[in-house]
């Protein structure tokens, strides 16, 4: 530790921990904290080579010009939970049967458990012409850090015409912030009387707006509001930056496609998404790609000193950062009983939260868990939008997020034990 408390990055030897996590995002700094408050004389390593941590859910308000971007970001060494080592590296391979993963330096780091944790991979790449164009010639995305404040520019400055936002297939991060990011640009462009001079398209892959149906008819409240034109099984392929124009293939009832492309005065994009490289190339990964794991204990199917929880595992659950604060708790307490040989105590319901930003002051608070049940958590009528929920999202879960969630404090975070659901 430095003197002032925060953690510096350890250099990567050959060594050994009781448990090691790969990455320091949302998940992985939870569970962390987590072990080191039930049982402080573990020796618990991370490894991430990311210098910053990012709050990521609030990126949408920054792209509506309701929250600054430099309160979203923390220098990673605040946030390592004291006592923790942490490794600046890369994960560039793994071997669970050497109880062994690789570093990006060439070191083997040993382990009694892994947890792997390393978030989704944002594959920008996947859409031809959009990594040339990005920041420029209206097109943004609230999906990166440096992004979102210019998603805000483009929208305050709007003075009409084509506005295009996209979705890609699922599952991707937080599945409802492509939508989000639309109603608090519709809502803005109305107070500025712009409505009859815009034009608003949403083209996602799905063919249904929203994953549970409860909260379909609110939001579809907003579609008629706004006036948006719904283009379901259409992909964006590929954008033109300096043309404006983006190409769209668009499906029909049969599966047959056609290219169509679209002229735009301001595009915003989300990009596909999977589990990162390294991961799907590995013994861990299902045929998909995803860490596997039991979606009810979260210890790998096949290895068992390896537990996983986050946006790369296998369990079918929204990936928000809402379901890794639950998961954290399952993961803390079903390893230290694997540790001591003890049944494994905690099963994770597939809790997840979406507060579906569809105006300046108002959310549909999504909350549910496997299968679509609904599961709220405060006296509100979550499929109805409403102020509480944006004041919670505005000004509390952010205070929450650093100050209880990545410190192991464990606020509305206990999942249920087998037999109790």
């Amino acid at each position: 530790m430095s003197s002032d408390g925060s953690a510096t990055p350890t250099p990567a030897t050959e060594s050994t921990a009781d448990i090691v996590i790969m990455g320091a995002g949302a998940a992985g700094i939870s569970v962390a904290a987590s072990l080191r408050r039930r049982r402080p004389a573990l020796s618990i390593t991370i490894v991430d080579p990311a210098d910053t941590h990012y709050y990521q859910p609030a990126w949408t308000l920054v792209g509506a010009g309701e929250f600054d971007a430099s309160r979203t970001a923390r220098p990673m060494s605040s946030v390592i939970p004291q006592g923790v080592t942490w490794i600046q590296a890369a994960v560039t391979a793994f071997a669970p049967e050497h109880q062994q993963i690789l570093l990006s330096d060439g070191r083997r780091l040993g382990y009694r458990y892994l947890i792997v944790a390393p978030g989704l991979q944002l594959n920008w790449e996947a859409i031809d012409g959009l990594t040339d164009t990005l920041g420029r010639n209206g097109v943004t995305s609230n999906y990166r850090f440096d992004l979102a404040p210019y998603t805000w520019s483009l929208v305050r400055d709007f003075k009409g015409g084509n506005a295009l936002f996209t979705q890609p297939p699922m599952p991707i991060k937080c599945a409802g912030a492509p939508q989000k990011a639309m109603y608090l640009s519709a809502h803005t462009w109305r107070q500025n009387g712009l409505r009859d001079k815009t034009k608003i398209e949403f083209h996602l892959v799905a063919p249904a707006l929203f994953g549970v149906k409860e909260y379909i008819p609110a939001l579809m409240e907003y579609v008629k509001r706004y006036e948006i034109s719904l283009n379901h099984l259409s992909h964006l392929r590929a954008v033109d930056g300096e043309r404006r124009v983006a190409r769209f293939e668009i499906f029909d009832a049969d599966g047959q496609s056609q290219f169509v492309d679209k002229p735009f005065d301001m595009l915003h994009v989300v990009p596909p998404q999977s589990a990162p490289d390294v991961l799907r190339a590995s013994p861990l990964a299902d045929a998909a790609g995803w860490c596997e794991v039991d979606p009810a204990t979260l210890r790998h199917a096949r290895f068992a000193n390896v537990f996983g929880l986050g946006d790369a595992i296998s369990a079918p659950n929204a990936k928000t950062v809402a379901a890794a604060r639950k998961q954290s708790v399952v993961v803390a307490e079903n390893l230290l009983a694997a540790m001591d040989g003890r049944p494994l105590p905690l099963h994770y319901d597939g809790y997840g939260a979406c507060p579906l930003t569809v105006e300046h002051g108002k959310i549909v608070l999504a909350e549910f868990g496997y299968g679509g049940k609904l599961m709220p958590t405060f006296p509100i009528d979550g499929t109805q939008a409403n102020r509480f929920a944006w004041m919670l999202k505005k000004y509390v879960l952010p205070k929450v997020y650093w100050n209880v969630m990545l410190r192991g404090r464990e606020w509305l975070a206990r999942p249920s034990r087998p037999g109790h659901r």
